[in-house]
């Protein structure tokens, strides 16, 4: 049986009570909160808060998401889970966050480590306001196309980093980049408890800049599917600008949102640690420098990123992103660290890399971004599991 929370909005600041027995498949367990209503959010009718909290106990590594794993269907119909990858890109992440903000509810943040480490303020942020931070490796490289070694490289040192940036250890979820998930290091993963995400509805926000298209896409996925793990991503322009709509979109629909948190909290491997204190001292000292490295997924541009203030949201739900151009004095986040690092340039991380110049030379057109492209998952889904 699980019990419903009493309340759809809450304070990020009280703590999780657990209750209720455990589900069917011994890894998930239902959790309530008894957290009075902010103002901001009980006074308003039509946002989505959060319907309930699921802890999952991540022992052995469970798997969920029915894209690709049928083992555990925890959601009832309209239940959605919203999860962001490839973060965090402070330009972007910041909208998604005032968006969440607006609407009460909470999504978890499958984060690349290099990112983390560029802006450590921006991971604090968002545990800050309640959310859940889960990884996504260290540089976002195919895990299908790593052996043994660079699988555990990957997999390991992105915990370790992205536990640096957000100085305490993250929740041990977990998804592949391009969902590519190689038998090995799945086994890897369940070795150390790690709970492993794939997903039900796909955005494929790499695919557009228009905010609605993402939109569309979802909902019409949800129309299919009738609930399900949503897959967004914080670096994408389409997602940051239509993602207060489609929170909008859910809350019409019906749609209940389901936050998940963790049992226990990630374990980190000391010689992982390390490395990822070094990367972070690294980063620190040359400041808004680009990274010395290209992923195939970001293109890197020597611009730092835009300097912008956390946005609260307002009694009536109504706000306005506070950003300023690029400069030194860069503002800080709630916990006074400035951001720097790269204008990571969002890209779906399933799809082809469309790299562009960091020079000011004319710039070829982004077919990916810019055309109108079908909206059908096998065109990337063919290569993504081909394992």
């Amino acid at each position: 049986m699980v019990v419903p929370m009493a309340k759809r909005c809450w304070s990020t600041t009280m703590a999780l009570v657990a209750i209720a027995a455990v589900m069917e498949t011994g890894t998930v367990r239902a959790a309530e909160a008894d957290r009075p209503a902010a103002p901001a959010c009980g006074e308003r009718a039509s946002v989505l808060g959060v319907s309930r909290v699921v802890e999952i106990d991540t022992t052995g590594g469970p798997r969920l998401g029915n894209m690709q794993y049928p083992d555990i269907d925890f959601l009832k119909p309209g239940e959605v889970v919203l999860t962001f990858d490839d973060g965090p890109l402070r330009r972007h992440s910041l909208a998604v966050l005032n968006a969440l903000e607006r609407h009460c509810t909470k999504a978890i943040f499958f984060m690349v480590g290099r990112m983390a480490l560029v802006d450590p303020a921006m991971v604090r942020e968002i545990a800050a306001r309640g959310h859940t931070v889960g990884t996504h490796t260290w540089t976002h490289k195919n895990i299908g196309a790593q052996g043994a070694a660079g699988a555990e490289k990957e997999i390991e040192l992105g915990i370790s980093a992205i536990s640096a940036a957000l100085g305490k250890p993250v929740a041990p979820f977990f998804r592949f980049p391009y969902l590519s998930d190689p038998k090995g290091a799945q086994g890897h993963l369940k070795s150390r408890d790690q709970a492993i995400f794939s997903i039900d509805v796909d955005s494929l926000d790499f695919r557009t800049r228009s905010g609605d298209a993402m939109v569309d896409r979802v909902m019409a996925g949800l129309r299919s599917k009738g609930k399900g793990i949503l897959l967004m991503h914080d670096i994408q322009r389409s997602t940051a600008a239509g993602v207060e709509r489609l929170l909008d979109a859910l809350a019409r629909g019906g749609y209940k949102v389901v936050h998940l948190v963790a049992k226990a909290p990630s374990t980190t491997l000391a010689d992982y640690d390390e490395m990822a204190a070094k990367e972070l001292a690294r980063y620190q000292a040359r400041g808004p420098v680009p990274l010395a490295s290209r992923s195939v997924v970001w293109p890197i541009s020597a611009d730092p990123l835009p300097a912008s203030e956390p946005l609260r949201a307002l009694p009536d739900g109504e706000g306005e992103t506070r950003a300023r151009p690029s400069r030194a004095d860069a503002a800080p986040l709630s916990d006074g660290v400035a951001a720097t690092g790269p204008a990571a340039l969002g890209r779906r991380p399933d799809g082809p890399p469309a790299l562009k110049p960091t020079t000011g030379a004319p710039q070829p057109k982004n077919t990916l971004e810019e055309a109108a492209l079908p909206e059908t998952d096998q065109d990337w889904t063919r290569d993504v599991f081909r394992n």
